[in-house]
């Protein structure tokens, strides 16, 4: 594989990331003024201004750490991580889907449970492929971590 198709596959994986970024802001942007807004949440709630720029980094390490994996395994050689990876991706987005647009918080901490068991079976699947992949995913799985707590409780708080 020649170093234009490794770069090109960078920024595949970054497109990637990022369509799934703008498809669920498209369904989260419009709730925060409204339907988030109104709701009971607790003390340790960030300030909405810090999501963004959290999910841009957070965005950016997953896509490093698939183009890593990729670079080093390929797709066949991975055995089964970036399979792994793209189901967590769909998770993600499916989140943004479920807590804000259909206002289903109990639902939307199912899912996200889910979502944290892909994320840690895709560290897991990247750790012998490529350190620096699975560490990189780490602050997203801390994040996540964090945001099934927050969503746990908000969803406690408001019925």
């Amino acid at each position: 594989m020649g170093a234009r198709s490794e770069w090109i596959g960078l920024i595949i994986f970054l497109v990637v990331c990022f369509a799934v970024a703008g498809l669920g802001g498209m369904a989260t942007t419009p709730e925060i003024p409204n339907w988030y807004q109104r709701l009971a949440k607790p003390s340790w709630t960030p300030p909405n201004w810090l999501f963004g720029p959290v999910w841009t980094v957070l965005y950016v390490f997953m896509a490093v750490a698939a183009w890593l994996v990729w670079r080093r395994a390929g797709w066949h050689g991975s055995d089964g991580a970036l399979t792994i990876f793209g189901i967590q991706l769909a998770l993600n987005l499916a989140w943004s889907f479920i807590f804000f647009k259909f206002h289903l918080t109990g639902w939307a901490f199912a899912e996200v449970a889910l979502l944290w068991v892909a994320i840690a079976v895709t560290i897991v699947k990247f750790a012998p492929i490529s350190t620096v992949a699975a560490l990189l995913l780490v602050p997203y799985l801390l994040w996540v971590t964090y945001a099934s707590a927050l969503n746990f409780t908000i969803w406690r708080m408001n019925g």
